[in-house]
């Protein structure tokens, strides 16, 4: 079973970006795979064509507060932590702040006690594009609810990445197999230039 959302419109389409954060981008971050700083210039360059098209952009950013508890600190390294800098959204993100969302998020899925499916139900939105960290953990959580909420995901094989090329692989594979569309960044914008 392969869930592919067929035309891609851009006022019914959000591009996701997920937790490209300092942390997770910047080789001085706490969690920094190289994996990340490769798939930076292309998010970027997608946002900047998103913006144009009038899709949806929605930056999804990793946040703990500090000096609360969080049972999820328990089991992985402090990372992302409120106040520390390696929680802003790396530099390099063309971020625009009268028009994009910047959720802010404790868990893998960018679902999970967010508004994010209010803000995508506000806008109409069918089809969620999912770009970002990590595959394997935030990227796949994200993609299955959005699955589950009724959204049709699409995620882009060269715009995710992880600390490894064989898990990013293996679950870009089981994503498509089961619950959305894996493609590239340049077969998403061939789609959505035959939409407009």
């Amino acid at each position: 079973m392969r869930i592919d959302p067929g035309a891609v419109r851009p006022a019914e389409t959000a591009l996701i970006v997920v937790d490209m954060v300092k942390d997770f981008t910047d080789p001085e971050g706490l969690v920094f795979y190289p994996m990340n700083r490769e798939i930076l210039p292309r998010i970027a360059g997608l946002v900047d064509r998103c913006h144009r098209w009038g899709v949806q952009v929605i930056f999804m950013q990793h946040r703990y507060r500090r000096g609360k508890y969080d049972r999820n600190l328990e089991t992985m390294r402090p990372n992302c932590i409120e106040g520390s800098g390696g929680e802003d959204l790396d530099p390099l993100l063309p971020v625009d702040e009268e028009k994009d969302y910047i959720i802010q998020k404790r868990r893998y899925s960018a679902f999970y006690g967010t508004d994010l499916d209010l803000v995508l139900r506000e806008n109409h939105i069918k089809n969620v594009v999912v770009v970002g960290t990590k595959t394997n953990c935030c990227i796949r959580a994200t993609v299955q609810d959005a699955y589950f909420n009724d959204y049709f995901p699409i995620v882009l094989s060269d715009c995710v990445g992880t600390n490894s090329e064989e898990v990013n692989r293996i679950h870009l594979t089981d994503m498509d197999k089961y619950f959305g569309t894996v493609m590239t960044a340049q077969e998403l914008c061939d789609r959505i230039e035959e939409e407009r």
